[in-house]
């Protein structure tokens, strides 16, 4: 049986009056993929700066495998070592070449020597079929190519587990395939992933679990057939269906 990497445990969370999280519970295995869906503005992305606490969940527990991440003893900094993040709109240092922005986690959170930062973050690069844009920076890349840099960066850093925050939503079109291809692949070779997305054929061909949330709570959670073809909820049906007619009922 795999083991548990992340659990998360009545978890709550509000912005003054608004509640934005209302008691998640759930749990991730080692090597698996588990794709978050929902509406917009239902705390998807919430939940994810929740895990590695960029925002502190007001009530509810967080471990990451037998450390609890919202324990206030605990060094949040090597849990965040151990937690990639993946966000929407790449989050790369502009002013630093695509090199210095992937290994910069290594020299300065790891004090990895300059030396072994380099090839491991060379190697990433290739994983992720950059290794000729070494001396760019973001702004001389598409979209796609940002999003492959923010995604090396996070390899880099040998993480336990890595958060996809609606990777692909602020990509055009034709560049989604190139980072759904990277993550797909990191899927194959058992990279554990919590992804928040709308990308209905990725979710299907690649998440051991799919987890519906709404209005903070989770709705339904299954596997991609039961979700897609025998979800118990009605609204679940009625979400799926309408993202999948939307983007032209590609669900594959």
């Amino acid at each position: 049986m795999p083991n548990v990497i992340l659990r998360a445990e009545n978890v709550y969370k509000k912005y003054g009056k608004l509640e934005v999280l209302k008691g998640i519970s759930f749990q991730v295995k080692q090597g698996e993929t588990t794709v978050i869906i929902g509406p917009s503005g239902t705390g998807k992305s919430t939940l994810l700066t929740c895990i590695n606490q960029l925002t502190p969940p007001d009530k509810g527990h967080i471990w990451l495998e037998d450390t609890e991440i919202t324990n206030p003893n605990t060094d949040i900094n090597i849990i965040r070592s151990s937690i990639g993040m993946v966000f929407q709109h790449f989050n790369l240092f502009t002013h630093l070449s695509v090199l210095d922005n992937v290994r910069i986690g290594l020299l300065v959170v790891k004090k990895t020597p300059m030396k072994e930062a380099t090839e491991i973050s060379m190697g990433k690069l290739n994983e992720v079929g950059l290794g000729d844009k070494i001396d760019a920076y973001p702004a001389e890349l598409s979209g796609g190519q940002q999003q492959r840099v923010s995604i090396a960066r996070a390899l880099a850093m040998n993480p336990k587990l890595i958060l996809f925050d609606e990777p692909t939503s602020a990509l055009d079109p034709e560049l989604i395939g190139e980072v759904l291809n990277v993550m797909t692949k990191l899927a194959e070779i058992g990279m554990t992933m919590v992804v928040v997305s709308h990308e209905m054929g990725f979710a299907r061909a690649v998440a051991n679990d799919i987890i519906f949330m709404e209005k903070g709570v989770i709705v339904e959670e299954g596997k991609p057939d039961k979700m897609f073809n025998d979800s118990e909820n009605p609204r679940t049906r009625e979400f799926l269906h309408k993202i999948t007619e939307l983007y032209g009922g590609k669900t594959e």
